[in-house]
């Protein structure tokens, strides 16, 4: 599967996609950056067809409740909507926990807030190391020298946490498998799946997804690692926006009410660790957890 040609496709159509708002008489004129436009990057966690058509409403939403028009930014990698944001073409940017980690290093990014979970405090999900009946791998120690799928080099879930678990069983995350790449959680997943690798990353949101479209099937999949909880996906601002906007568009993101989506959006959202359907304020200190990860790993965020 060409991941990057199917992201390139979705990145070109999203950006086309634009939550139209116009900004109503109790919005002043200038109060919106760059003639009015808002601009939302998400990282292709999912596949195309699944995330475009929730972020568009979601953009839209967000647009309403701002008076500004939203327009939708589906990037081509992990490392693309960081880039984005660090070349000033990004207002908000939904990342990945590893991600944000890096944006807020390199691009400024400010956590603001996240999606909530069933008790209303920040929702969290898990990272796990799986293989398939048959594949010939029994334990965590088998996975040495064999075919292994990660999503993408700065997912948290993805690769990470993964890595963590291979390495705390005594083997290199880097060196002692066949690592593949295979782009987002979704191409891991089908590439375990369809029995393409020995053993590879699949994370709670993923596992959740496949069972809203009928594509998961336990019996299929041996877990042999699971991570701790992890802190969900934050939405992050810019931190050089001016700080009236700054303030308006944090108020926006921490106060969200996902009831308002079309109801195939919220099966979406539900699906993927949130189900309260709102978000909730969230601050830069709750991702101190993967930057002590990343110093366990000695990872250098630079080669992301």
């Amino acid at each position: 599967m060409k991941i990057s040609r199917i992201f390139a496709a979705a990145a070109t159509a999203a950006v086309s996609l634009v939550a139209g708002f116009t900004a109503g008489a109790a919005h002043a004129e200038g109060t919106c950056p760059n003639d009015g436009v808002v601009r939302f990057g998400v990282e292709p966690y999912e596949s195309a067809q699944r995330l475009l058509p929730v972020y568009k409403d979601l953009s839209d939403l967000i647009g309403k409740k701002l008076g500004c028009k939203v327009e939708l930014y589906v990037a081509t990698s992990y490392n693309a909507e960081i880039e984005a944001m660090r070349n000033d073409k990004l207002e908000i940017g939904e990342f990945g926990p590893l991600g944000y980690v890096l944006a807020h290093q390199v691009a400024h990014a400010q956590a603001v807030a996240t999606f909530a979970g069933e008790n209303g405090t920040p929702a969290t999900y898990t990272a796990s190391i799986v293989t398939w009946p048959g594949s010939g791998v029994k334990t965590i120690a088998d996975i040495k020298g064999q075919s292994f799928a990660y999503s993408d080099p700065s997912s948290t879930s993805g690769h990470l946490f993964p890595a963590y678990g291979l390495s705390k069983n005594g083997i290199d995350p880097d060196h002692g498998v066949k690592a593949l790449y295979a782009g987002s959680h979704t191409a891991s997943f089908e590439a375990l799946r369809n029995h393409k690798v020995q053993a590879g990353e699949l994370n709670s949101e993923e596992i959740a997804s496949a069972k809203l479209h009928n594509e998961f099937d336990a019996s299929a999949y041996v877990t042999l690692w699971q991570s701790q909880p992890i802190p969900l996906d934050p939405l992050a601002v810019r931190g050089d926006l001016p700080a009236d906007f700054k303030d308006r568009l944090t108020k926006v993101l921490s106060s969200l009410d996902l009831h308002a989506l079309p109801e195939a959006d919220q099966k979406f959202l539900a699906a993927n660790e949130n189900p309260a359907l709102k978000t909730v304020p969230q601050t830069d200190a709750a991702y101190d957890q993967i930057r002590d990860l990343i110093t366990t790993l000695h990872v250098d965020l630079a080669k992301l």
